[in-house]
């Protein structure tokens, strides 16, 4: 063999075994990148059942709540926020709101699914009071009631949606979540982020829990009542809750009502909101729980966020 054959092929000699190393980095990063993912979503299956007990460990703590008291406040132990607990490789949050406090959407409508108009004007105050147009209440409404017939106002009904791209029909029903509201008329992006504080949709009508409402929800529901009004009743219940809806009607001003019906100082709807991190994966989740006179809550509705 000649000197210049030598040297090609110890050239071509070099490219294999190049290549031959080239080949077995790629298997070495293929194979670590598989173990990777399964790990992962071992560690996301893992998060996910871990996500499930802690909807059952709000759903106990409501329970028991229960059966200590029918009076629900920001002093128990359900309205505290859960500290981190420490799971399997990994932690458990999770913190109980009181969805009773919040303005019902769905009190806009009876359940023969006609208006109703007490309603419909508390629902208009509280726009009021956060500064949002007060025709957003008609369009709500119309997107609930079962007629076709839009409000007077400013109203929405099948002629409005049918004309979108892409055109689409009004439920007609009350709404199962406020994500729902994107779909109606005029609640844009900013008007949702300001209402979301106040605001929750329900599968029945519900009275505000006047222990747990924030001020602008309290003005809204309580005839006279203005926002600073409310700030002071707030006041008085941080230093000591309202035991009963007596409790809460004597310690109006004068010349301020409040209808029965408007409010009282229990709850049985809760949201739970829970996130878990197990090594390198993380599940959020969100749960609505209906809560009766006595016994296990019922889960309304759950979604992974």
């Amino acid at each position: 063999m000649t000197v210049r054959q030598r040297g090609v092929a110890i050239v071509l000699a070099m490219g294999v075994v190049a290549l031959a190393a080239m080949a077995a980095a790629a298997i070495m990063v293929s194979q670590s990148t598989w173990a990777r993912q399964v790990e992962l979503t071992t560690e996301h299956i893992q998060a996910r059942t871990v996500l499930l007990a802690g909807a059952d460990w709000a759903r106990a703590l409501l329970a028991d709540d229960r059966r200590l008291s029918n009076v629900d406040h920001l002093g128990e132990p359900w309205a505290l926020k859960l500290p981190p607990l420490p799971v399997e490789n990994g932690e458990l949050l999770g913190q109980i709101e009181d969805q009773q406090g919040l303005f019902n959407l769905n009190n806009l409508v009876v359940a023969d699914g006609k208006i109703n108009a007490v309603q419909l004007a508390h629902f208009r105050s509280l726009l009021a009071t956060l500064s949002l147009p007060g025709e957003l209440a008609d369009a709500l409404a119309d997107w609930i009631d079962r007629d076709g017939e839009p409000q007077p106002r400013d109203g929405a009904e099948d002629a409005y949606y049918l004309s979108l791209d892409p055109p689409y029909l009004p439920a007609n029903q009350p709404l199962i979540d406020v994500a729902e509201l994107a779909l109606v008329r005029g609640f844009d992006d900013n008007v949702r982020a300001r209402l979301r504080p106040y605001a929750t949709a329900l599968p029945r009508v519900t009275a505000v829990n006047v222990n747990t409402a924030p001020a602008e929800v309290l003005a809204a529901v309580v005839e006279g009542l203005d926002l600073g009004g409310a700030q002071l009743l707030i006041a008085q219940r941080d230093r000591a809750y309202f035991r009963s809806a007596d409790d809460f009607l004597k310690r109006l001003p004068r010349g301020v009502e409040a209808a029965a019906g408007d409010i009282g100082v229990s709850s049985n709807y809760f949201k739970a909101t829970l996130r878990v991190t197990i090594g390198g994966a993380q599940a959020r989740g969100v749960a609505l729980l209906a809560r009766g006179a006595a016994g296990w809550p019922d889960i309304v509705w759950r979604k992974y966020l």
